[in-house]
């Protein structure tokens, strides 16, 4: 399978998301720069976290503007698989690939550590293989994760199982006291009605290699792979 990591003035997170997919999962890789026009026939389009245009605005909002977002938008309404993770879930809201917004975390300060967060359901590709009795231990890193919507687009993501995933304590508990940033119903990652188009706050990426002692990410991109690949059989 061939993934395309679109890389923004501003991403970080682009080597993580490139070493996972290339050397953990053995997939065919390119990097797509926000000015391309060409999508080099590439499978998925993953947009990294980072801080692309240094967030300035709102985080996503000026990078939803960038060349290749026209053809990632085009792509996407083809029905073409585009994952976003952090900034990348930023700006797939921003450019109404996703509903909703994320606003700044009600701390109203940066987090970073391990957050535990449970599928919701099986109804997407990424998260069709994941048990849902099982909390994973992924790290966040954001300053605006605070996930948001108005009640009927709340609703309407809740009836039709487009909830990816929620913050959860370590036994799967679904609390407020588990939520990191203030995000509506514990809401970790949504995707869209075709359930082609994801996005995540927490970071699988940096939870899939052994060296870091932490593999639950990879299972979730195991599951989007997987779910691909079955597809193309």
């Amino acid at each position: 399978m061939k993934f395309g990591v679109v890389v923004f003035p501003g991403s970080n997170c682009d080597e993580d998301m490139v070493y996972v997919l290339r050397n953990i999962l053995g997939q065919e890789v390119v990097k797509l720069w926000h000015k391309d026009h060409d999508l080099q026939g590439v499978d998925m389009v993953v947009l990294p976290g980072g801080f692309s245009y240094g967030d300035y605005l709102r985080s996503g909002a000026i990078a939803r503007f960038s060349p290749i977002m026209n053809e990632v938008i085009d792509f996407a309404e083809k029905g073409g698989y585009v994952l976003g993770v952090c900034n990348g879930f930023q700006i797939l809201c921003e450019a109404h690939l996703l509903p909703g917004t994320l606003m700044h975390n009600t701390s109203h300060r940066f987090i970073c550590k391990n957050q535990y967060i449970i599928a919701d359901n099986n109804a997407s590709p990424i998260n069709a293989g994941l048990p849902l009795d099982r909390p994973l231990l992924i790290p966040i890193a954001h300053g605006e994760g605070n996930y948001f919507a108005d009640a009927e687009v709340i609703k309407e993501l809740e009836d039709h199982a487009q909830v990816l995933f929620r913050y959860c304590d370590a036994n799967g508990n679904v609390t407020p006291e588990a939520n990191p940033n203030g995000s509506v119903n514990n809401i970790a990652g949504v995707t869209n009605r075709h359930r082609n188009v994801f996005g995540m706050m927490p970071h699988p990426e940096r939870a899939a290699d052994p060296e870091l002692a932490n593999v639950d990410g990879r299972l979730i991109f195991e599951s989007l792979l997987n779910h691909c690949l079955s597809e193309v059989k």
